[in-house]
């Protein structure tokens, strides 16, 4: 289980993160809603590990991995789909996915065939490069290459930003059937409500740099939410 507690984040002297906690649990989805700008991805990138906290606690598994590298929390299985995919655009598919392997002993480093069931349409593009695929398979090879590293915890920073809707529910499915497994906890960094909604299992609403709503799917007020998301 994965739980943020307190977290005070600075960029130089200006507080991005006041006393944050989320958590996120293994056989659910836990979605941090919010506008743009608000901190969701500052929170993502200080779980795993791309930005230094002030203060507070994250915990992974009773563990306190706030001192730990981006690389020594992907080697405690947590994985991360950055907001923009930030696929390798040179490499092929097969390089872009086999990228996920530094993460892992040797006698690990195989590409699961079940990555190509929940993808099929990466198995016909293996020789492709990258940069050649259309933004919504850019994001399930970004979700692919995550999902490569076999992790416990899937940090997933909006990633239905600039997809078209037959992708959206493709990878809804995706996120879905991963949760279901039950060896995994899914985070998810979402802008739209709907969305959210359909795959929720508990929220946490954020605003200017603070979490101002949480709570489970079943207690949230779509209204006090929505609130939060207009401009």
């Amino acid at each position: 289980m994965l739980q943020a507690e307190s977290i005070d984040l600075f960029y130089g002297a200006s507080q991005a993160l006041r006393g944050v906690s989320v958590s996120a649990a293994v056989g659910r989805i836990t979605c941090v809603l919010g506008r743009n700008g608000v901190g969701k991805t500052t929170l993502m990138r200080a779980i795993v590990g791309q930005q230094p906290i002030r203060s507070g606690r994250i915990l992974w598994d009773g563990a306190d991995i706030g001192a730990l590298k981006p690389h020594q929390r992907a080697r405690r299985g947590i994985a991360f789909v950055p907001q923009g995919r930030e696929i390798f655009p040179l490499l092929t598919v097969e390089e872009n996915l086999k990228s996920g392997f530094a993460a892992l002993p040797r006698a690990h480093r195989s590409i699961s065939p079940e990555i190509f069931d929940l993808f099929p349409v990466l198995k016909d593009m293996l020789g492709r490069r990258g940069g050649d695929l259309s933004g919504g398979q850019q994001q399930q090879l970004a979700i692919a290459r995550a999902l490569v590293t076999r992790p416990k915890l899937l940090v997933l920073d909006e990633p239905t930003e600039g997809i078209q809707p037959s992708i959206i529910k493709d990878i809804e499915r995706v996120i879905r059937l991963l949760a279901g497994r039950g060896d995994m906890a899914i985070l998810l960094v979402e802008q739209y409500f709907d969305f959210a909604r359909r795959l929720a299992d508990d929220f946490a609403v954020m605003d200017r740099g603070e979490v101002v709503l949480a709570g489970t799917a079943a207690g949230m007020v779509e209204a006090d939410v929505r609130r939060y998301l207009t401009v």
